[in-house]
């Protein structure tokens, strides 16, 4: 991340953070399973769990959000309200994403882990939410890049699919994600600590750097937001509610 860093201070873009952060993870979560002393089948697990998340995450966001773009609004305004200091701030916001490498690939350690040889009843559970955790947030990117992708939708709010039924449906799917890998590693000793992985993305997406910080950027960005926050529900995907005039 120091690396990246001194990268976004040349270029003064930090956009690629998001990139790292994913593909760290999985990073990680290989090195756990090369190095754990649990079975082999939870070590792979761990890794498969990891990579097929962190590596098509950190592709998405690489070839629809940042090779050709400008840097994200997010941290357009973070420079802008940080000015001189931004470069100084930047550094402890990039080593507070390596802490966060680690908090997060948590759930990896403890499936690494675990010294069972099978499989049982929770942790196939575990693994299907895993599944429809990572197959809601595909489709949820799939569609929004499918509208940003018409030049007619610049400047309007994706209303279409499941972003009809909440304003962040990938963010909601990828908190589904992280509580099946907790799931998962709850079956194993000690396992059950994985969970604070859930609960802490709750938090962050909440009240830190998700919702918070995309909401303010589409509110000054795009005219009809406001209205789509009356009708459509922040993060659990519901019908959409009627607006009484």
């Amino acid at each position: 991340m120091a690396v990246l860093w001194y990268l976004q201070v040349r270029i003064q873009d930090a956009s690629h953070v998001d990139v790292a952060w994913a593909v760290l993870i999985a990073c990680t979560a290989i090195l756990y399973a090369l190095l754990a002393d649990g079975d082999v089948t939870h070590r792979v697990l761990a890794a498969v769990l990891a990579s097929l998340w962190g590596f098509r995450l950190g592709g998405y966001l690489y070839f629809n959000r940042i090779r050709g773009k400008q840097e994200d609004g997010r941290y357009q305004e973070l420079r802008r309200k940080w000015g001189e200091n931004a470069n100084r701030n930047f550094f402890v916001f990039f080593q507070a994403q390596a802490l966060f490498v680690v908090f997060f690939s948590l759930p990896f350690a403890f499936i690494a882990l675990d010294p069972d040889s099978s499989f049982g009843v929770v942790a196939w559970i575990g693994i299907a939410l895993w599944a429809i955790g990572n197959v809601g947030t595909i489709v949820s990117d799939r569609q929004l890049a499918q509208w940003r992708a018409n030049p007619e939708n610049k400047g309007k709010t994706a209303r279409g699919g499941l972003w009809s039924r909440s304003r962040h449906p990938n963010y909601f799917f990828e908190w589904v994600n992280w509580c099946g890998n907790a799931l998962v590693a709850t079956t194993g000793p000690w396992g059950w600590i994985a969970w604070i992985v859930p609960a802490g993305l709750l938090f962050l997406l909440f009240r830190v750097t998700g919702i918070p910080a995309t909401e303010a950027q589409a509110l000054r960005s795009r005219s009809d937001y406001a209205e789509y926050q009356r009708t459509t529900s922040v993060f659990v995907p519901f019908p959409p509610r009627r607006v009484t005039p």
